[in-house]
C-alpha cells in the first residue's frame, strides 16, 4: 500500500494545544494573571483583524496564509526553529527528523484577542535526551505570528515523544482555553487555562487508561469537541490499545467537567492497527449529542470504512460503519483505497445537518493508479448514510487538473466556510498539484467556479 511520508507530518489534528512545566509526576502551577482585553472571536485568528487565518505545518516549519473578507488572502508567512523569537533546534535530531509542526492546534490561551498556536515537536531533543518532545507557544499579535513564543517545559525522558498530539477546548467548562497533549508512551495530559507568556498555566492532571481496560493504549490522535450537553468539552483519545498481548484500534472517551473522568473504551478494529488515524466530531443526527466519526482504513483489507460513535448523556454509546460498499456511496471497495484517511466536517448545504468529507486518496480513478477522490457524505436525522452523497476527482466535471498517478488526491480535506456565505466549502489537497477549492450551495458541493488555491488542506479543524 503507498503511503505518504507527510501522513505522520500532517496527521489531521483537532483543536488546539499548548504545554505547561512539569517536573515530574503531577504538578499543578501556578496560574498567570489575566488580561483585560477580549479573547479573539476565532480560535485562528491569529492577527485579530476579524478574520480566520490557516496554520500549516511543513516538516520543520509553520506556514500562516492570513485570511480576509472572502476567504484566504495573499499575505503568507513561514517561520522555523531558525526564525527570531522562536526557541529550540531545528534540523535532525538523531536521525528522527524535525518534527517542529507536525501537531498543530489553535486558540486564544492568554486571552489578549489575538489566537495563539500551539507547535508540537515529538522529535526534539531536550538538553540530552533525544526525541523527548517539546510544544512551543507561538503567541498571536496585530502583526500575527512569528516573532514570540514559549517553549513550555517539560521533565520527560528520550524517545517519549511529548507533544506527539495536541487539542484544545474548554475541558472544565470555565470559559477559558485548556490543552491536551499526548506522548508516545500512552500518556494524556490536560493543561487548565489560564496560560501566561511565562509558561504557567493552571491545573495539569495525567490520564492513563486503567489496566483493566487495556493493557495500555499508545495515543496517536486527541480529537477535542462537545459530545455531552454540558458545558464542557470533552476529548477522544485515539490510538493502539493492547489487552492480552493483543493490539486493537481503540477510542478512548475522556468526559470533560470540573474533574476529566475516564470513560468508555470502544474497540473498532480488533486485527489490524491504524497508526495515523484521523477524527472528528460533529452532531451528525442533530440531536443534541456530539458523534466522533474516526477512520479505519486497514478495514477490509484496506479498503477503509470510517466508524461513527453515537454521542449520548455520559459519552459514547452505540456506533456504526460506513465503507463504499455503503448503500448510495459512489465507486466499489476495493483492497487498499484507503476510504477514510482524510476526514472533515461541515454543512455544505445548510440543512442544518453536518456532513462529512471522506478523502479515499488511493483510490482507482478510470485506469490511473492512486489517482484518489473525496466522498462527501450527508448528515440527517439517522446521523451519516449514503443517501444524496456526492464524489469528486480530477475527473470530476469542473474540478480543475486531470486523474495522475500516485497524486492521491484526498490526502487532506477541509469542510470550511471559506468564502463567508454560510455554508461550508471543500477544499482538497493531494501529494503534489496545487489544492482545489470547490463551494457549498443549497444542493451542497458544487464545482461551479472551482479554483486551485494555494493553500494545504491540512490547518487545524
Amino acid at each position: 500500500m503507498i503511503r505518504s511520508a507527510t501522513r505522520k507530518t500532517h496527521r489531521l489534528v483537532l483543536a488546539t494545544a499548548t504545554a505547561a512545566s512539569l517536573t515530574g509526576g503531577l504538578l499543578t502551577l501556578a496560574t498567570g494573571p489575566a488580561t483585560a482585553a477580549t479573547p479573539a472571536k476565532y480560535a485562528d485568528d491569529f492577527n485579530g483583524d476579524g478574520y480566520r487565518d490557516y496554520a500549516v505545518g511543513d516538516g520543520g516549519s509553520v506556514t500562516v496564509t492570513y485570511g480576509t473578507a472572502t476567504g484566504p488572502g495573499t499575505v503568507v508567512k513561514t517561520f522555523s526553529q531558525r526564525s527570531a523569537g522562536i526557541p529550540g533546534t531545528a534540523g535532525d535530531a538523531g536521525g528522527y527528523g524535525d518534527g517542529f509542526g507536525d501537531s498543530l492546534a489553535n486558540a486564544d490561551f492568554n486571552r489578549d484577542g489575538y489566537a495563539d498556536l500551539a507547535v508540537g515537536d515529538h522529535s526534539e531533543k531536550v538538553g540530552t535526551k533525544v526525541a523527548a518532545g517539546a510544544v512551543t507557544i507561538v503567541w498571536g499579535s496585530s502583526s500575527g505570528l512569528g516573532s514570540s513564543a514559549t517553549r513550555l517545559s517539560v521533565t520527560t525522558h528520550s524517545y517519549y515523544g511529548f507533544g506527539d498530539s495536541l487539542a484544545t477546548g474548554d475541558f472544565n467548562g470555565d470559559g477559558k482555553a485548556d490543552l491536551a497533549v499526548a506522548d508516545s508512551t500512552g500518556t494524556t495530559y490536560i493543561y487548565r487555562g489560564g496560560f501566561a507568556k511565562s509558561g504557567t498555566t493552571g491545573k495539569v492532571t495525567k490520564h492513563v487508561p486503567s489496566p483493566s481496560v487495556a493493557d495500555i493504549l499508545e495515543p496517536t490522535a486527541l480529537v477535542a469537541g462537545k459530545v455531552t450537553k454540558d458545558k464542557a468539552t470533552d476529548l477522544y483519545v485515539l490510538g493502539q490499545g493492547y489487552k492480552n498481548d493483543k493490539m486493537t484500534q481503540a477510542a478512548w472517551f475522556l468526559r470533560g467537567g470540573t474533574t476529566v473522568k475516564s470513560g468508555k473504551f470502544t474497540t473498532y478494529n480488533a486485527s489490524s492497527p491504524d497508526y495515523s488515524p484521523t477524527g472528528v466530531i460533529a452532531d451528525f443526527d442533530k440531536n443534541g449529542y456530539g458523534d466522533l466519526a474516526v477512520s479505519d482504513t486497514p478495514y477490509n483489507k484496506g479498503a477503509g470504512a470510517v466508524v461513527v460513535l453515537r454521542g449520548g448523556a455520559s459519552g459514547p454509546t452505540t456506533n456504526y460503519r460506513l465503507a463504499q460498499s455503503t448503500s448510495g456511496v459512489a465507486t466499489a471497495a476495493t483492497k487498499n483505497d484507503g476510504f477514510g484517511y482524510a476526514l472533515s466536517a461541515g454543512d455544505t448545504n445548510r440543512d442544518g445537518y453536518p456532513d462529512l468529507a471522506v478523502g479515499v486518496p488511493e483510490e482507482k480513478v478510470g485506469s490511473v493508479m492512486y489517482a484518489g477522490g473525496v466522498h462527501v457524505l450527508r448528515g440527517g436525522k439517522k446521523g451519516l448514510t449514503g443517501t444524496g452523497s456526492q464524489w469528486f476527482t480530477r475527473t470530476t466535471a469542473g474540478v480543475p487538473g486531470s486523474a495522475t498517478q500516485y497524486s492521491m488526491f484526498g490526502l487532506y480535506v477541509r469542510l470550511r466556510d471559506l468564502d463567508r456565505d454560510g455554508d461550508a466549502d471543500l477544499l482538497i489537497s493531494d501529494n503534489n498539484t496545487p489544492s482545489v477549492l470547490l463551494r457549498g450551495g443549497t444542493t451542497g458541493i458544487t464545482t461551479d467556479a472551482a479554483t486551485e488555491p494555494d493553500l494545504r488542506a491540512n490547518f487545524p479543524q
